[in-house]
């Protein structure tokens, strides 16, 4: 079953059209991954994905089981399990990590019918959920990734999708800043992850990231489209080769 489906995509940023008729279909327990040159439009589509404002759609469709995201806000697309590791994670000094994972939790909770967790439990699930991602609770006890190095900010990306437990994962260039240790632990926390329940999308530039979180396919998008698609060969293509040889199939 197809868990994502985008269909005849077309997203403009104020006046200008960045993505121009894309498809994607992922099916549940899958992971894809989608590389491309510079202002193909990849950080673009995550962001219209998960509903960024002033990324506009202007034409198709983006699906999640069925259900058209296209009407609903960030937080309606969060609260059905879209889910987007940014490329650079914000400092929101003021803001104590701890409780904000727990009404981030809670809120999931609550949307899918579930009781909310009380302090003691979430202590608890957090707690077992930071040793999946090999990140010391006084992280928690900080203000919202305020004074992290960039590897801790993509762990505590991690932290968050594990904790709650989205269906469908987008990683927009995850791997950026991130030294061979950090990008391993931090793929370990994404492999954690894998479920027959669970669709992820995963922007990179490069064959590094995918040689420790393996996709099922590989696309490559160009000027706002899929032009190729393939399994993990087509990385090594892309490395040899680059982009200029990609055109439509």
């Amino acid at each position: 079953m197809n868990l994502v489906e985008i269909e005849d995509l077309h997203v403009t940023v104020g006046e200008t059209p960045i993505i121009a008729g894309l498809n994607l279909t992922i099916p549940a327990g899958e992971i894809h991954a989608v590389m491309g040159p510079n202002g193909a439009g990849k950080s673009t589509l995550s962001y219209a994905v998960a509903g960024r404002e002033g990324y506009t759609v202007t034409q198709g469709d983006i699906r999640l089981g069925g259900e058209s995201l296209l009407e609903l806000g960030p937080d309606e697309r969060a609260r059905r399990g879209v889910f987007l590791a940014f490329q650079y994670p914000v400092e929101v000094p003021g803001v104590r990590s701890k409780p904000f994972l727990r009404a981030a939790v809670n809120a999931v909770r609550k949307a899918r019918g579930q009781a909310e967790l009380d302090p003691g439990a979430f202590l608890k699930f957090l707690r077992a959920t930071l040793e999946s991602v090999r990140m010391d609770e006084a992280f928690t006890n900080r203000d919202l990734n305020s004074g992290f190095s960039g590897g801790e900010k993509k762990r505590f990306d991690i932290l968050q999708m594990a904790l709650l437990e989205p269906r469908f994962c987008i990683l927009d260039e995850t791997d950026s800043g991130l030294d061979i240790d950090a990008m391993r632990i931090v793929a370990e926390g994404v492999n954690a992850l894998r479920s027959p329940e669970r669709s992820m999308l995963v922007i990179t530039h490069y064959q590094r990231l995918l040689d420790y979180i393996v996709p099922d396919v590989v696309h490559v998008l160009k000027d706002g489209r899929i032009m190729r698609s393939g399994d993990k060969g087509l990385v090594a293509e892309l490395e040899a080769r680059g982009y200029d040889w990609v055109s439509s199939p």
